[in-house]
């Protein structure tokens, strides 16, 4: 019971251990979301939005985990 208790908390860590990332990520995916269903956008805007804004989290969240070590 002890290693499914462990495992499961290195799952869960691997999801929340740095809440900018998870934040971060669920802005851009809102904002794809809002400009597909409100504005009406153009699906490839929203897929553009999706790769420029995950890609500039995942290089902040890397450049402030440099930073702070």
């Amino acid at each position: 019971m002890k290693l499914v208790n462990a495992v499961m908390r290195e799952i869960v860590g691997l999801f929340v251990d740095d809440e900018f990332l998870a934040l971060a990520t669920l802005v851009v995916v809102g904002a794809a979301a809002i400009l597909v269903n409100v504005v009406a956008a153009i699906p490839l805007a929203a897929g553009i939005v999706l790769l420029v804004g995950c890609l500039a989290v995942l290089v902040v969240g890397v450049l402030r985990t440099a930073v702070a070590r």
